[in-house]
């Protein structure tokens, strides 16, 4: 098969819309440097990820910042989804040990999507997803929602504000907000639960995955009548969520049963992932909170989905911004050859 090859001042100095017209999608385009560079490539390659922009010149000025950090060896334009823009890839091989963390920085600081990847998951061969609820599979926090009903949002939301982002523990946290909750009338909780807004991108992500034999589920701090009705909603395998007493009537203001916390979320992810006898680079974790880092890293692939700043500074990856069918780039960089 002849090779297809670009010259890294092309790729230097050319912004977005003209590299497009250089190379065709989803083909493996070889570094021609102008330097005599030794490419002696890894035997476990480096991907680094541009996605989700404007055009302009944001791949220019990623690849001049990868030359500080390893040696580009080959780009790939590509789709992760029809209804998704093409992202970049980049693989890269001798990537010095601060370049995931130094991409952070990178993406703050100019504006975009990156993340750089090892052995990454592939959607071709089955795999598991596990997804935080609130504020991740949905937009909004299923706890605050129902204490806006009664009148102590402002409480709650506090509390949950800083339990996502680190501050608090989360299962005492959890009993002071549903604490808060007495009395709530249940009807009013259902009507909350047939509205729930699913966050923009999901339902094409379960779609795909699910299609290609992926396995879907929920590992929720919140409550399981929400965490049932996205079930339904996105045609997920399994949920895990917490258990919120009422009297038939009204809640009353207690939780039952160990309490969905970080270790357990992690803990229900092992086990499924066991259960079903998943290689963990088939395995990915998705959250906003701190609550999620100990599930993103029990996963092969953590992203953290317009998470909190805590949580984007320490998860393996990060989408800042946009739909969440983004995650697709992550399984579908093309094979090169």
């Amino acid at each position: 098969m002849p090779k297809h090859s670009i010259a890294f001042s092309t790729l230097a100095q050319q912004d977005d819309l003209s590299l497009s017209n250089h190379l065709s999608l989803n083909l493996w385009y070889e570094i021609d440097h102008e330097a005599l560079v030794e490419q002696s490539e890894s035997s476990q390659p480096i991907y680094v990820l541009l996605f989700g922009f404007p055009l302009g010149m944001q791949v220019a000025s990623l690849a001049q910042y990868l030359q500080n950090h390893g040696q580009i060896i080959a780009v790939n334009r590509y789709l992760g989804h029809d209804d998704l823009p093409p992202a970049f890839v980049f693989e890269l091989t001798h990537a010095d040990e601060s370049l995931a963390q130094s991409l952070k920085a990178y993406s703050r600081d100019n504006a975009v999507q990156c993340a750089a990847l090892v052995n990454p998951p592939k959607l071709q061969e089955p795999g598991l997803l596990v997804m935080d609820m609130d504020s991740t599979a949905i937009t909004i926090e299923c706890i605050d929602e129902i204490a806006r009903l009664g009148g102590v949002y402002d409480e709650v939301a506090s509390v949950t504000a800083q339990a996502m982002a680190g501050h608090l523990d989360f299962s005492e946290s959890l009993r002071q907000r549903v604490a808060k909750l007495k009395g709530i009338k249940l009807d009013l909780v259902d009507e909350l639960k047939s509205q729930l807004p699913l966050m923009p991108g999901v339902e094409d992500l379960c779609a795909t995955l699910k299609a290609n034999n992926w396995h879907l589920a929920i590992a929720s701090g919140g409550f399981v009548p929400f965490a049932a009705h996205v079930q339904k909603l996105l045609n997920l395998d399994r949920i895990h969520a917490n258990l919120l007493d009422d009297d038939g009537q009204v809640l009353v203001g207690k939780v039952s049963g160990d309490i969905v916390d970080a270790k357990e979320k992690a803990r229900f992810l092992a086990q499924y992932r066991d259960e079903l006898a998943l290689p963990k680079g088939q395995t990915i974790a998705i959250g906003d909170g701190a609550n999620d880092l100990l599930m993103m890293f029990e996963a092969g692939l953590g992203v953290a989905v317009h998470g909190k700043e805590k949580v984007v500074a320490e998860a393996p990856a990060a989408i800042t911004a946009g739909s969440l069918a983004q995650l697709l780039y992550f399984v579908t960089i093309p094979k090169r050859q």
